[in-house]
């Protein structure tokens, strides 16, 4: 059965990375959720995707700049709920079967955070969920830093066509496959050049994101792939449930 994980919470039913909808999330019988991580000057560990607060939250600049509580005053756009914590979204998972999907994001230059790694590791260790986490980045970097910090937390590669044009996509499948558990790779990547990527790597360490139409989902749910991450959970269960995949 190929997992089902909900990107941002479930970015398509719900205002992502909100509270609100990770509790929703929950209702919904998938194998796990997503979501992301920032790092602010104080040393709060926020739940947001952008490195600008711009596009999904009523104020404006980076979430690195953000002094210690002033998230809990900031709403997130179409939403009631507020910025939340990495902490407030382990404490909501704690109870339950989900796989949790940390991705740690870079700041506003593109740069990663000095210690996030370690920080992140921390708080999903405070909530005793190493078991069923994955540290997740774009970044081979911030991975080989995971490894060393938290060798006990799995690991999970975002892997996309700007990285495969630079390194090569077999070279640059090879690189993340030393360092990640699981190398999520983007759709249209993983269709172009399927042929040399399960050639390469065993399907059950492989993923899909972000496929959401029903017919998209028809077809990543029929490849044998460990999972897929979607913005429509609701959809692939639909799809999952209506004997039309494998």
């Amino acid at each position: 059965m190929t997992f089902i994980i909900g990107h941002r919470g479930a970015r398509n039913l719900w205002a992502e990375n909100s509270l609100t909808g990770f509790r929703n999330l929950l209702d919904l019988n998938v194998e796990g959720v997503e979501f992301d991580v920032h790092l602010t000057k104080d040393g709060e560990l926020l739940v947001i995707h952008d490195a600008l607060l711009d596009r999904t939250a009523e104020a404006q600049g980076p979430v690195s700049e953000l002094s210690a509580g002033v998230h809990r005053q900031i709403r997130l756009k179409n939403s009631s709920d507020t910025i939340p914590t990495l902490e407030d979204v382990l404490a909501i998972y704690a109870d339950t079967k989900l796989e949790l999907h940390i991705e740690l994001k870079k700041d506003a230059n593109g740069h990663a955070y000095e210690g996030l790694e370690a920080l992140a590791a921390a708080a999903i260790d405070k909530f005793g969920l190493a078991e069923r986490a994955y540290l997740t980045s774009f970044s081979v970097d911030v991975l080989k830093t995971i490894r060393a910090k938290a060798p006990h937390i799995r690991t999970l590669n975002s892997y996309h066509m700007p990285d495969a044009e630079a390194e090569g996509v077999v070279d640059g499948l090879k690189t993340r496959l030393a360092v990640a558990d699981i190398v999520a790779i983007e759709k249209h990547l993983l269709g172009t050049h399927w042929d040399a990527i399960i050639a390469n790597a065993p399907l059950s360490r492989l993923g899909a994101w972000v496929p959401n139409e029903r017919d998209d989902l028809e077809k990543w749910m029929n490849c044998g792939l460990r999972q897929i991450t979607t913005d429509n959970p609701d959809t692939a269960l639909a799809v999952r449930g209506s004997g039309t995949t494998l």
